[in-house]
């Protein structure tokens, strides 16, 4: 069995990653991130108040939208007006969801950050990297706004990353790209906390179903992943925004 991928990878291999914090620099936070052929700028607003149905709950919020430049994908996309497709408002939710699970809203107070993810390029993976960038986004919001005195120092209370993995050819691999994905018989996104807490697993069998072995597998291999995504995150967080 050939030991490596199209690309030159190995199976447990990430695709070259590079993270640019700051690359927005109006932005409160923001990051541009690289996974393989996938591009995605992220931002981070932090923004006085909270929706109304958290007014005078002491506790902020966090939200997320999602979107693909018209070009992203080679052939011209229309743009989602006036709202977003059913895929956008997906990812966007998911995006969303994630990034609160690392934020103590108790500390945020009355605010909210309002996370940006365009996709410049896609070629898989657009998701995980949405997730992977905004928390390098958002991470620099937080700093800033907590320079500031606008929330606490303590709101963010750990990390969180996300990785594809799938089944091709009945062999676990990791972090697909765009010709991998259409081909896979099982394609998954797993999202997890630096605190090794699993908060996405979605996953679907396209070709074939899956086992348990090849489902341990898989996660074996996000867990992996997510680790290196954690600290390719932190070194963009430490080198800090461009001048």
């Amino acid at each position: 069995m050939a030991s490596l991928r199209h690309d030159g990878r190995k199976a447990d291999e990430l695709r070259p990653l590079k993270m640019t914090a700051g690359f927005v620099r109006p932005a409160d936070g923001s990051c541009l991130i690289e996974m393989g052929g996938t591009r995605v700028i992220c931002t981070a607003s932090f923004v006085e108040g909270v929706p109304k149905w958290r007014v005078d709950s002491g506790q902020g919020w966090v939200t997320a939208e999602y979107g693909m430049l018209p070009a992203s994908t080679g052939s011209r996309r229309s743009r989602p007006m006036p709202f977003p497709d059913g895929r956008s408002v997906e990812i966007q939710r998911i995006v969303g969801r994630t990034l609160r699970s690392v934020v103590r809203m108790e500390r945020l107070g009355e605010n909210t950050v309002y996370l940006d993810c365009d996709v410049l390029e896609a070629d898989g993976g657009t998701r995980t990297a949405a997730i992977n960038g905004a928390y390098v986004a958002l991470a620099g919001a937080l700093a800033a706004a907590a320079a500031a005195g606008k929330c606490d120092k303590d709101a963010l209370r750990g990390a969180v990353a996300a990785v594809s993995v799938g089944i091709i050819g009945g062999r676990a691999m990791l972090d697909l790209d765009y010709s991998e994905d259409s081909l896979a018989e099982v394609d998954m996104n797993v999202a997890m906390t630096s605190g090794g807490k699993y908060i996405e697993v979605q996953g679907s069998a396209e070709r074939a179903g899956f086992d348990t072995g090849q489902l341990d597998k898989m996660l074996a291999l996000a867990r992996r992943g997510v680790r290196r995504i954690f600290a390719a995150q932190q070194r963009a967080i430490r080198k800090g925004p461009r001048r």
